[in-house]
Order: C-alpha cells, then structure tokens, then sequence
C-alpha cells in the first residue's frame, strides 16, 4: 500500500483523506446502527467490488470502474424493491461504496497491482455527494410513485440533474487534478476531462438509472441481468486501452531503430518526444493531438536510415536544410506505408518547414525540441541550456515558432528545478 502513496501531490493526498474520513464516517454510522435490508446491500456491495476488480486503465492514464460505479449510482437510488420502500440512510450508501470497493482493490493488492489512491477516493466522494443530495429525497420521490399518482418523472428528472451535476463534480476535481499532475492550464485540463469524461460517465449514469428503476418490478435479479452487458462493454474499453497501449508501445520501439542503428543519440528520440508533449500541453494542444504529437515526435528521425553515412551525433540542427528536409520527407514516406498514420507522417514531413510556410503547430514542436536536444543533448547544464534557447530565439519566427521557443524555455525551466541539486 505504501507504493500508493508515493509520488502523490497536496492535492491528491487531500482528496484521499477526504474520502478516507467519509468512508470511516459511514462504516462507523452503519456498524452502530445496522444494515437496512442486508441482502440488498450485500448484493450491491458485491457488484461493486466485481467492479472494482474489474477496473481498468483508459487513455491517458485514467483508471476507471464503470460496473463498480454503475452499481454503486443503482444503490444510490434506490427507491423500492419489488414495491417495497426502501429507506437506506445516505452513510449507509457510503459504507456499502467504501467496503465494496475496498474487496474488489484487495486482489489487486495481493497481486502487487496497487491501486490509484487518487482514482479509487474521487469515485467514492462522487458517489458520497451523490447519496447525500438523493437520499433525504427519496421518501417524497417515492410517495410520487404510488397510487393514486404513480407518476416516475418526478424521481426521474431528480435522479438525471443530479447525476449530471455529480459528474460535473468529478470532471472538476479530475481536471483540477490532472492541472497539476502534467502541467497544464487547468481550462486544458477541463477541457481534456469532459470529452474522456462524459461519454463514459453519461453511459455509467444512464447504467445506474436503468438499475435503480428495474428493481421497482425485478428485484435483486436487475443486478444479474444488467451486470452481463456493462461486463462486455468493460471488456471492449479494456480491449480498446490495450490496443492504444500495445500501438504506442510498437511506435517507442520503432524509434529505436535509428538509436540501435548508431543514427542518433541513445535517449534523443524519447526526450524529444517528452519535451514536444510538454510544450504542447504548455501551448494548450488537446489530448488527441498531444497523442498524434508524441507519435510524431519518436518518429521524427527515422528518415535518417536513409543515409548512407549518419550525420554525427545524429544532429540535423547542424545539417544542410535541404538535407534536413530531405530526411523529413523519407520519415514521412516511411511512416505513411503503415496506413493508419498519414496525420502523423504529414506532422513529420512538415518538421522542416519555415514559418512562413504555416506548418502544423506540432511540427513546428517537434523543429523547436528536436533542435533543442540536438543542441543539449542529456545535459542539464543550465548553461548549455541557455545558449541553446539563444540560438533559436536568434532564428525565431522564420525557422523557428516563437510561441513554441518560449514555451520551451519554461519547460525547461521547470526541469532544471526539478533537477537541481
């Protein structure tokens, strides 16, 4: 568990001890008074920790729980069983949450798979503020179901506003997160969050109100018969995160060739790319282009296999433009063969077009990084450093984007903190 905690920031820390207080708070209230109606909190619970069990890792890095949640919105609001009332306090929702999740992370820990501490504590505050808005509101929404009205739209219009505004929630505590996390501004982040965020969240949440309401005539047989389609469609997101996966990983180890080969650098292709990615996300670039960029950015050299004889130490700031040019478009050609990469081999034929010409902002990333560790290489030598962002300032806004240079400087800047002695 220790390994949980290890490299976590202020901010996750604090929402970590936040749901850990909720989640004593809960278990406690539940212990001193009882469980209402056991078998249904069991039954939940236990969904919930096959869930959990079940997690897996979205694009991103964003760890997810979709049946776990879908389940634990279901008990949240719950009306009747069977047409019969049900009145399960807002803790007691907290508790079945906490303690389900907790089975569910349990194989994972003995595994040596811990969890995301972080992830795990922001589903369970959604899910705690979405009990304690629902819950005091259940008993009239429930008498609006009866007859002589028998009338659902009332408790259904609650159920969506609030889960909308509990995903909203979860968005802003997510992004507020991811801000700080990768570095970025936090409207990025927020931004990145809702279009991950909402299609899953809006399938979850609709997940959860179809639960909630079959168990009105289904009894516990709703978990069985909902429990099989959200299973496959978690199957499909983790075949889907594995095939990104496997994709960026084919690429890494494509950009290798041109180190192995003795063309570049060891190393060059990989702090290009992360510097690119930092610069992007400096620059504001969404998610989807800063994956596009750093696919782009491990690539950029591969036209160099070409070469008859290597430029030495692999340094195409030194070179010819034409030469540089030249390898740009071979890359291009070379990466365009696979016919699944065309936007990433126009980002690497265009890397050596002037500004004037208008290239694609993450080409004119991948010119400014890649000059740069051209220029420094593994040093952190802030000197080193220093003339190299010289060097490009002096060629800023004709071979160089200046919007990028400057975004690079802080880059720079932040890791030559991070690294200082």
């Amino acid at each position: 568990m220790t390994r949980a905690f290890q490299g976590l920031d202020s901010g996750q820390l604090l929402l970590i001890c936040a749901a850990g207080l909720v989640a004593v708070a809960g278990v406690a209230h539940t212990a001193a008074v009882g469980l209402d109606h056991p078998e249904i909190a069991i039954g939940f619970g236990a969904l919930i920790a096959v869930g959990e069990l079940a997690r897996l890792t979205m694009p991103g890095n964003r760890e997810v729980a979709p049946i776990g949640a879908a389940a634990a919105l279901g008990y949240t609001l719950l009306l009747d069983l069977s047409q019969e009332r049900l009145q399960h306090p807002a803790l007691q929702v907290v508790a079945v949450i906490a303690v389900g999740m907790i089975a569910g992370a349990l194989p994972h820990l003995a595994v040596g798979r811990p969890p995301r501490l972080d992830a795990m504590a922001r589903r369970l505050l959604t899910g705690a503020l979405l009990a304690f808005a629902f819950r005091p509101l259940a008993d009239p929404l429930y008498l609006h179901t009866q007859p002589p009205d028998e009338n659902w739209w009332p408790a259904l219009a609650v159920m969506i506003v609030l889960i909308a505004l509990s995903l909203f929630v979860d968005v802003l505590i997510a992004a507020m997160l991811r801000a700080e996390q990768v570095r970025t501004a936090f409207r990025v982040a927020f931004r990145d969050e809702i279009n991950m965020a909402f299609p899953l969240g809006a399938a979850v949440g609709a997940s959860g109100v179809l639960l909630a309401l079959a168990t009105h005539s289904m009894d516990l047989v709703a978990l069985l018969v909902f429990a099989a389609p959200l299973l496959v469609t978690q199957v499909a997101f983790r075949k889907y995160a594995g095939i990104r996966a496997t994709y960026l990983q084919t690429v890494r180890a494509l950009s290798r060739v041109t180190e192995v080969g003795g063309y570049v650098e060891p190393g060059h292709s990989r702090r290009v790319s992360r510097l690119a990615v930092a610069v992007g996300r400096e620059l504001g670039m969404a998610e989807p282009e800063l994956l596009e960029l750093e696919y782009a950015a491990l690539m950029h050299d591969i036209g160099q296999l070409s070469l008859r004889d290597p430029i030495p130490g692999g340094a195409t700031v030194l070179t010819d433009p034409d030469q540089a040019r030249r390898i740009a478009e071979l890359g291009a050609a070379v990466i365009k063969q696979t016919g699944v990469l065309d936007r990433v081999a126009d980002l690497v034929r265009r890397q050596c077009d002037p500004v004037a010409a208008d290239p694609p902002l993450s080409s004119r990333i991948i010119k400014v990084a890649n000059a740069y560790d051209d220029l420094v290489g593994g040093s952190t030598d802030r000197d080193r450093a220093g003339a190299a962002l010289e060097r490009l300032r002096l060629a800023a806004g004709t071979a160089y984007d200046p919007a990028a240079i400057e975004a690079l400087a802080r880059v720079a800047d932040r890791y030559a903190a991070a690294h200082r002695p």
